[in-house]
């Protein structure tokens, strides 16, 4: 699977305009502090080629064997992805129950508690911030209209990926590393869908024109 050097790119920007939204925030995510760093991470085929980008040949092949050890304990699965789950809401559809447990384990990517591909991790990693230790209150405390911000940015990405797939960590860069042609008959990943309507609530359309118009500025 071959990504155009114009999508990384986009997607680059897309990074850096989430980091410049909310990089003020005063979050109590520090290095090493990993409680939400887990098993259960998603990213689209484009995050994963960035990922593999990002790391020279020596760190490629540490890689390589990290992910197979998740692949044989359970682990979150997406059944749909966000733009279609948009979709659904929109026709009046109920969507489809997912699992996810937290106690199936850390990423396998962390390394004594701390992320060995930090500076290229997907966005599902970027956005899973707090105000409070997750430690302390055993769940992230984010606000609303990040919760918002956050959707539409995986939204974006997923659009920005739409022609792809959406997967667990682990399955996609097993996929990515073994450089195996992406058969969704026989694998869990699933495809991402374009975007058709954003998940942002009434209260909250007024707030974030700003940042809709930064993103349409992003050549995509």
């Amino acid at each position: 699977m071959t990504i155009p050097d114009s999508r990384l790119k986009a997607l680059d920007q897309l990074y850096a305009l989430y980091d410049q939204i909310t990089g003020e925030r005063d979050i109590a995510c520090r290095k090493f502090c990993a409680d939400c760093c887990t098993c259960n991470v998603t990213l689209t085929s484009l995050e994963a080629a960035r990922i593999m980008a990002g790391l020279n040949d020596g760190e490629k092949r540490n890689l390589l064997e990290k992910p197979g050890k998740t692949l044989l304990h359970p682990r979150f699965t997406p059944k749909i992805t966000l733009n279609r789950l948009a979709d659904i809401c929109m026709q009046g559809g109920d969507p489809p129950d997912e699992e996810i447990d937290p106690a199936w384990g850390t990423c396998p990517l962390l390394m004594d508690k701390a992320c060995t591909i930090y500076a290229v991790r997907p966005f599902g990693c970027r956005c899973m911030t707090s105000f409070r230790k997750c430690s302390e209150t055993g769940a992230a405390d984010m606000d609303d209209f990040t919760l918002t911000v956050n959707h539409v940015f995986l939204q974006t990405i997923e659009n920005l990926d739409k022609n792809e797939y959406l997967g667990n960590l682990s399955d996609m860069l097993a996929q990515t590393l073994a450089k195996e042609a992406v058969e969704p008959h026989s694998t869990r990943l699933i495809r991402n869908s374009p975007l058709s309507a954003l998940l942002i609530p009434p209260e909250h359309w007024e707030k974030i024109q700003p940042i809709l118009s930064a993103l349409q500025a992003i050549r995509m």
